[in-house]
């Protein structure tokens, strides 16, 4: 997955967050349903960028960014802050 490709889905994941938002406030959806979705979309979130963010130093360094795969969630959610 190339860099543009990760931006594409963080932005598609961002948009999905706010569309979950719209739908609570419009009642389409209970808290419960978007709190459950927007776990799955900060999950994700969190794999995409910890991705961007291997492959942009791969690259600062010389290595080959496209070597850089997605790191399971459990992997990324444990990193230590």
């Amino acid at each position: 997955m190339d860099d543009k490709t990760v931006l594409g889905r963080i932005h598609g994941l961002v948009d999905e967050e706010h569309k979950l938002r719209t739908q609570l406030s419009q009642g389409e959806i209970s808290s419960d349903e978007e709190h459950a979705r927007l776990k799955e979309l900060e999950e994700a979130l969190d794999q995409c960028w910890d991705l961007l963010r291997r492959r942009r130093a791969a690259r600062e360094v010389g290595n080959n960014p496209d070597a850089e795969q997605a790191h399971s969630v459990s992997e990324v959610e444990g990193y230590i802050q």
